[in-house]
C-alpha cells in the first residue's frame, strides 16, 4: 500500500494547536453558538428557559452539560424549517434525511455552513492521504443524502479531480476505475464489497487497480470488515464519520498515518459521551452514546444531539484533537434476543473470522408467540466449502454466536450472491419481522 503521510507543515495550525489553545477556541465558539441558538430558535429559548438555563451560565466548557438534549424527534417535530436560525432567504442550500421512519430531518446550509463543510471534508481527505490532482472517484449517493455532495464539494475544495458516479449500476462503477484510474474511492463499505465483486466477475484482481486509498463512512464497519476491504482492493481504507443533523461527512475522519479511530474535528463540533439511559456525562475511555454541540453553523445550531451511536473518545494521536472509537452499534439498532442484547457489529465480527463465509450477512428477526427468535443469513465463498462440510460450518457458527454473544440463533448458509445486494449503498443488515400491536 503507498503511504502518503502528510508533512507537518501542510497541517492547518489548529491540528497541531496545544489542548489549551483548542479548548479556548471551544469556549469562544460554544457560547457563540448556544447564543445563536437561544436567540433565534423559538425551540431552543423554550428548552433552555424550561431547563433553566441561559447561555451566559457557560463559564467553562463543562457547564454545556447543564443544557438540554436534541434529538431526531425534535428535528421532526419541527419540520421543515422550525430549527433554522436565520432567514429561509439565508439558507443556500436543504439536505434530508430518508424518513423511512416518519418525516424526513431536515437540514439547511448557509453559505458560510457550506464553506465550512467544504473545508472539513477536504481536511478529512487530506488526512486520508489524499492530495491536490488527486482523481476521487464519489461512489456516495447524491441528493437529499448529504454523502455525495458533501464529498464532491470536499475533494474539489482540496483540489483533487472529481468523478460525480453517485450510488448504483455497479458494473459502469468498475468500468470508470478501469477506464479513469482513480487513486481514491468514496463509498460506504458494503457498496465496496459490491464493487470488489464486480471487479471480480469482469475477470479482473481488484488489488491490482489504481485505487490506493478509500474513504468509508455512512454506516458501521468493524475493524474485520476494514482488513477484509484491504486484503480485497490492495488499499488503504480510512473511516469518515458525519450525519446530516450535525452537518453531514466530515464531522471526524480517520489520519492515515495512525487508523486508530476519526480524529473529531474538535474546532467545529464538541463532543460528549454519555450515559444512554441517564444522560450524565462520563469521562472520555468510557463507551457511551455519542453527543455533538455545533460551535460555529449558521443555519442549523445543533445542541446536544444524541446521535444514538455508541463509541467512546479517546486521547489525540495524529492531530491536536480527541479520537472517537470505531462505532460499536447504535442504542436505537440494539436487538434484544431473549433478553440479550445483540448488535449487529457483532455478528460481522464473528462471520468475517469465518474464512469459508462471504463478507454478506442478514439478522432476520421473528416471533414466535411471546419469544422472539433470530435468524442468520450468511453467504458461501465461491469453492471454499465442501457440501458435506456445509452443515459443519453451519454448526460452527451457530456455537460461536452461542459462546460469543450469548444468545442462541438458527443459521442458514446461502450460495455466493444469495443475500440481496444493496445497490444504493447502505446495506440492510436486519430484518425485523416481528408484528407489533
Amino acid at each position: 500500500m503507498v503511504q502518503r503521510t502528510p508533512d507537518p507543515a501542510e497541517l492547518e495550525p489548529i491540528e497541531r494547536a496545544s489542548r489549551d489553545e483548542l479548548q479556548a477556541l471551544q469556549l469562544q465558539r460554544l457560547r457563540w453558538s448556544l447564543r445563536h441558538a437561544y436567540d433565534n430558535v423559538a425551540h431552543y429559548r423554550r428548552a433552555f428557559d424550561a431547563a433553566g438555563v441561559h447561555p451566559d451560565d457557560l463559564r467553562t466548557l463543562a457547564d454545556l452539560a447543564k443544557f438540554p438534549f436534541t434529538d431526531k424527534a425534535t428535528l421532526r417535530d419541527n419540520y421543515p424549517f422550525g430549527l433554522f436560525a436565520v432567514p429561509r432567504e439565508r439558507v443556500v442550500r436543504v439536505h434530508a434525511s430518508s424518513g423511512t421512519t416518519g418525516k424526513p430531518t431536515v437540514v439547511g446550509y448557509t453559505r458560510r455552513d457550506i464553506d465550512t463543510w467544504a473545508d472539513l471534508v477536504a481536511r478529512s481527505i487530506r488526512a486520508a492521504g489524499g492530495r491536490p490532482g488527486d482523481m476521487v472517484h464519489v461512489a456516495y449517493g447524491y441528493g437529499l443524502f448529504t454523502g455525495g455532495l458533501g464529498a464532491h464539494y470536499g475533494a474539489e475544495r482540496l483540489g483533487c479531480t472529481v468523478v460525480p458516479m453517485s450510488g448504483g449500476q455497479t458494473e459502469k462503477q468498475v468500468q470508470l476505475i478501469r477506464d479513469f484510474q482513480p487513486s481514491i474511492i468514496m463509498v460506504t463499505p458494503s457498496y465496496m464489497l459490491n464493487i470488489l465483486e464486480e471487479f471480480r466477475c469482469q475477470g479482473v484482481d481488484p488489488a491490482h487497480s489504481s485505487l490506493k486509498v478509500g474513504i468509508f463512512g455512512a454506516e458501521p464497519w468493524s475493524d474485520a470488515m476494514r482488513r477484509e476491504i484491504e486484503l480485497g482492493a490492495g488499499i488503504d481504507a480510512l473511516d469518515i464519520y458525519g450525519l446530516s443533523e450535525v452537518m453531514g461527512p466530515g464531522v471526524a475522519s480517520e489520519c492515515i498515518e495512525s487508523k486508530d479511530g476519526p480524529t473529531v474535528w474538535e474546532d467545529h463540533f464538541y463532543p460528549e459521551i454519555v450515559d444512554p439511559d441517564t444522560g450524565a456525562v462520563l469521562p472520555d475511555g468510557a463507551e457511551g452514546e455519542l453527543v455533538f454541540t455545533s460551535l460555529t453553523k449558521e443555519a442549523l445550531p445543533i445542541v446536544r444531539y444524541r446521535t444514538r451511536d455508541l463509541t467512546k473518545l479517546l486521547p489525540p494521536s495524529a492531530r491536536a484533537m480527541r479520537r472517537m472509537g470505531r462505532i460499536g452499534g447504535r442504542s436505537d439498532d440494539m436487538l434484544i434476543i431473549r433478553g440479550v442484547n445483540v448488535f449487529p457489529s457483532q455478528v460481522e465480527e464473528i462471520v468475517l473470522a469465518m474464512p469459508a463465509l462471504a463478507p454478506h450477512y442478514q439478522l432476520v428477526v421473528t416471533r414466535d408467540g411471546h419469544l422472539d427468535a433470530l435468524e442468520v443469513l450468511c453467504e458461501l465463498r465461491d469453492g471454499a466449502a465442501a457440501p458435506g462440510a456445509i452443515d459443519v460450518l453451519a454448526h460452527d457458527l451457530r456455537h460461536r454466536i452461542k459462546t460469543h454473544i450469548g444468545v442462541s440463533a438458527a443459521v442458514r448458509l446461502l450460495p455466493p450472491q444469495g443475500i440481496e445486494r444493496s445497490l444504493t449503498g447502505k446495506a440492510r443488515r436486519v430484518l425485523d419481522k416481528r408484528v407489533r400491536n
